[in-house]
């Protein structure tokens, strides 16, 4: 098991440890770049919620995909979970070290301001 949080609160912000497609401890969903890009989603909602924090908190994400050619499909993902929201974001392309795993994204969320 790696040695990380999945992520870590510091101030106002979060941090996210890169996240994979994991649909349960060590088992990576199949399906392909956008059923593991949707995984890693449902699982950023389920971290954001316990939280309290929404998608729309988040500001920054990189992201690493192994095969430039599923950019795409990994794009049109991304948009679809985020919609209108544009957090600021890197793409590369990368060898990742989870055998099967064809993209992961560390992501960093804003806590809200509180209202006076």
């Amino acid at each position: 098991m790696a040695h990380l949080s999945q992520f870590v609160v510091a101030d106002e912000f979060v941090f996210f440890s890169g996240q994979i497609g994991f649909e349960a401890p060590g088992v990576l969903v199949e399906g392909g770049i956008t059923s593991q890009a949707q995984q890693i989603f449902r699982n950023l909602d389920v971290y954001l919620a316990e939280l309290g924090m929404t998608r729309e908190t988040v500001v920054k994400t990189t992201i690493w995909i192994t095969d430039a050619q599923n950019f795409e499909a990994a794009n049109e993902a991304y948009a679809q979970y985020f919609g209108d929201h544009r957090p600021a974001r890197s793409t590369t392309v990368a060898g990742l070290v989870l055998e099967g795993a064809l993209i992961e994204i560390e992501f960093v969320a804003k806590k809200p301001s509180e209202k006076r």
